[in-house]
């Protein structure tokens, strides 16, 4: 096979912090809700050279598409084909891998974009089992793609990469970001603004402060090592700003002073902070609460003897 290498120069059309495709290009169906543009799987490959490039939940068959116009090999696979990520055995020891994940559940594959049924009568099993776009909890969705992530990232090749195409959802006002949550192993080499254009939601009409998406990311790890792995992982957790070494006691007294709708005793003040590191930490934290209050006219307002209430905007 004649790689679309030879003879080019490798400064065409350099591959940039941000990209944009105004016109999707050809290759794959269109009709494939969430199908991205060939165009960027063509640049990653242009940009990286792989001999070979793998998708292990290719869809319709963009990145395919684009290998054979770059004239380089592909394997891809998919959920539709008999093929699920998080339990087969990834064929190959791949070099570069391209993957655009389901974002989360707002567009759902599995008998909706294909047959189910077709799928388990010919392979054996029901892919809407497996499906990460049928996933209803958010947490557990990320649990999913980081274990796909990490699937992925332990069959490539010692100097192999992957490139994950993958965006940020929201839904009742609430953003659900997959770029913070994914675990990134290896090397984090270059994140990259994809622009997105012609989606479904650009008719929609939004109101008050909600700020419309209008753009990707394309994250790319590198595997430096065959065992050691660097890994950067997020997680979700829960404190409370009375046990933040970093809190000021103005912060503190504050917060605790926020939700009462009139003023507070000192001894309520007391009993709400003692049991926290805020307190266990300084011998004198009863004195320490008083000078604040005094300290901070602008913001504690004193409404009698011993009551204390907190200063509010208009409105």
């Amino acid at each position: 096979m004649k790689s679309y290498f030879d003879g080019q120069r490798s400064e065409e059309r350099p591959l940039t912090s941000i990209v944009s495709y105004p016109e999707r290009g050809e290759g794959g169906c269109n009709r494939y809700r969430g199908n991205c543009s060939p165009k960027l799987v063509e640049d990653l490959i242009r940009f990286f050279r792989p001999e070979m490039i793998c998708d292990y939940m290719c869809g319709s068959g963009t990145t395919k598409a684009a290998a054979d116009n770059m004239g380089i090999q592909s394997r891809i696979y998919d959920l539709h084909s008999g093929f699920d990520l998080l339990n087969c055995e990834i064929p190959e020891r791949p070099e570069f891998i391209f993957w655009h994940p389901p974002y989360w559940n707002i567009i759902t594959y599995s008998d909706r974009m294909y047959p189910a049924k077709a799928v388990e009568e010919r392979f054996g099993f029901d892919p809407r089992r497996y499906d990460l776009s049928r996933i209803p909890d958010w947490n557990r969705f990320v649990q999913g793609m980081n274990a796909a992530m990490m699937r992925q990232y332990s069959a490539l090749e010692k100097g192999g990469r992957i490139a994950v195409l993958m965006g940020d959802i929201k839904k009742k006002g609430q953003l659900y970001s997959m770029l913070s949550e994914i675990s990134k192993p290896g090397t984090l080499e270059n994140i990259i603004i994809k622009l997105q254009h012609n989606c479904f939601s650009d008719s929609k009409a939004y109101s008050g402060k909600f700020i419309p998406i209008l753009h990707e990311y394309v994250m790319i790890v590198k595997k430096e090592s065959a065992l050691i792995v660097p890994m950067l992982v997020t997680g979700r957790a829960e404190t409370d700003i009375r046990d933040i070494g970093e809190s000021t006691w103005r912060d503190v007294v504050a917060a605790v002073m926020e939700p009462c709708r009139e003023a507070v005793t000192l001894s309520y003040l007391y009993e709400q902070i003692e049991n926290h590191r805020k307190a266990k930490e300084n011998m004198w934290w009863k004195e320490k609460i008083r000078q604040t209050l005094q300290c901070y006219p602008h913001q504690f307002e004193h409404m009698g003897r011993g009551m204390w209430g907190l200063r509010r905007k208009a409105g």
